[in-house]
């Protein structure tokens, strides 16, 4: 390792001295495929492939592009599959940016720690003995394994949004988003296969998400999803330099979420969001960059179905981003950790871009990244007993183990992006919680977990 990092400074240098002088202005179609591998234990390798498709015209618009394309399709090999295809296009209809997007996934292992944060338990400490995979742990009050914590979901996402303006920077938006959700209970034969019989996840064990419907955390109309039909109005504010990885300007937006009965929503609701992005250049020329993105989700009323609410809102080329924990939410916390009716999120981030230069005529750039993420319940779901009599002690015993009201989930990290031509972004990075540094014997030790690596694309914001 001490002889590979002197070379690929050199050769980097080396590239940089070679760059032209100006950088290149790109226009037509320009393609950008990037394999899509991961691993995780309980759903098993990832592989598939992305493919990004940007048309940038005459290159009036560059670094920003006329029209895009991204596709994805990667599989796993216990079973899980994800479909993606988004279109995103600023010259179809005059004055008029038109974003539509189609995502399909289905996931043998979906993260489920309960409502409202900290006030749901996490026993990290049963979890850590059970991925010890030793035949000795077969007590079930020594360990825990991880399917404990897991939910099979099916889940479909369609939207197309409209963005026109109204001012120089001050736009209208409005769109029709929607989705359908099967959630339920793990599938144990999948989970299970290819373990020994000691590893293996009992039928007679129930998961934490069984747990909540039999103590009625989780009601019967709800319980295995559902379809919602929703329209969505808003305002944005955007004096962005360019979209794929600004360094200067503000991005400001408010969205009101209704899915009414009457639209064909199972379960209906309403909702609203309020998110503020701003890029201050501390080095010009893109070197040295600040951002800062600040998000609020509530909920109109007490009424919006679980499956619903671990998600940042989102108009515009992507589908809303789920998981308050995650690379595209808070990067180091376990996904869909932080569930409630309303939350806020915090995302601060300097970027350094610290080599440019142009090879086989694109633009490349290679940046470091050091961030810190935060979220928190600020409204918490119903978390009152409704079930029957017979689970109140098991749901006695794991409410007395929670915190009464959830505190801010906040991580560190920091991570390397390959930049070409300005939209196509590589991105590694590595985040984790401050409670893993806290001693063993506090409360919240570990309860977001240990720490989380991505591999993925873009900027966050």
């Amino acid at each position: 390792m001490q002889k590979i990092i002197p070379l690929l400074g050199a050769a980097l240098l080396s590239l940089s001295a070679a760059a032209q002088d100006s950088e290149i202005v790109k226009t037509g179609y320009n393609f950008g495929p990037l394999p899509a591998v991961a691993y995780d234990a309980d759903k098993g390798f990832q592989y598939g492939a992305i493919l990004n498709i940007y048309n940038y015209g005459d290159g009036t618009l560059y670094p920003n592009y006329g029209s895009k394309i991204y596709l994805e399709a990667s599989f796993f090999t216990k079973g899980s599959q994800l479909y993606t295809l988004t279109y995103d296009n600023k010259m179809l209809i005059p004055g008029i940016r038109w974003s539509s997007a189609l995502t399909a996934s289905i996931d043998k292992a979906m993260d489920f720690y309960g409502f409202n944060g900290y006030s749901s338990w996490f026993d990290q400490e049963r979890v850590a003995v059970g991925k010890q995979n030793k035949k000795q742990w077969q007590d079930p009050e020594k360990y825990l394994y991880t399917p404990f914590y897991r939910v099979s979901r099916v889940q479909i996402l369609g939207k197309t949004d409209f963005i026109g303006d109204i001012t120089e920077h001050l736009q209208w938006e409005a769109g029709y988003h929607f989705s359908w959700f099967k959630e339920g209970p793990i599938d144990r034969a999948s989970i299970n296969k290819g373990k020994d019989d000691y590893n293996i996840y009992p039928d007679s064990e129930p998961t934490l998400f069984e747990n909540y419907r039999n103590w009625g955390l989780i009601d019967d109309a709800e319980a295995d999803g559902g379809f919602t039909s929703s329209i969505r109005l808003g305002l944005v504010y955007d004096s962005r330099d360019k979209e794929g990885a600004p360094t200067r300007g503000t991005w400001a937006e408010g969205h009101i979420i209704a899915a009414p009965r009457w639209l064909g929503t199972s379960n209906p609701y309403y909702r609203y969001s309020v998110t503020l992005r701003q890029y201050f250049p501390i080095i010009d020329n893109d070197v040295l960059t600040f951002a800062y993105r600040l998000n609020y989700e509530g909920a109109f009323g007490n009424q919006s179905p679980y499956y619903v609410l671990p998600y940042i809102t989102v108009m515009g080329e992507n589908c809303d981003k789920d998981g308050m924990g995650g690379y595209r939410t808070v990067r180091g916390v376990m996904r869909d950790r932080v569930v409630g009716l309303d939350m806020a999120t915090y995302t601060a981030e300097l970027r350094w871009r610290f080599i440019n230069f142009s090879l086989w005529n694109q633009n490349i750039a290679f940046g470091l990244s050091a961030f810190s993420d935060g979220t928190i319940v600020t409204r918490g779901r119903d978390m009152s007993f409704r079930g029957e009599e017979k689970y109140r002690a098991s749901y006695e015993e794991y409410m007395s183990k929670g915190q009464e009201h959830d505190s801010p989930h906040i991580t560190v990290g920091a991570g390397l992006r390959f930049i070409m031509n300005e939209n196509f972004i590589v991105a590694l990075e590595y985040g984790t919680p401050i409670t893993h540094f806290y001693p063993k014997n506090h409360p919240l030790y570990n309860q977001d977990g240990t720490g989380a690596f991505y591999i993925n694309t873009g900027y966050l914001f």
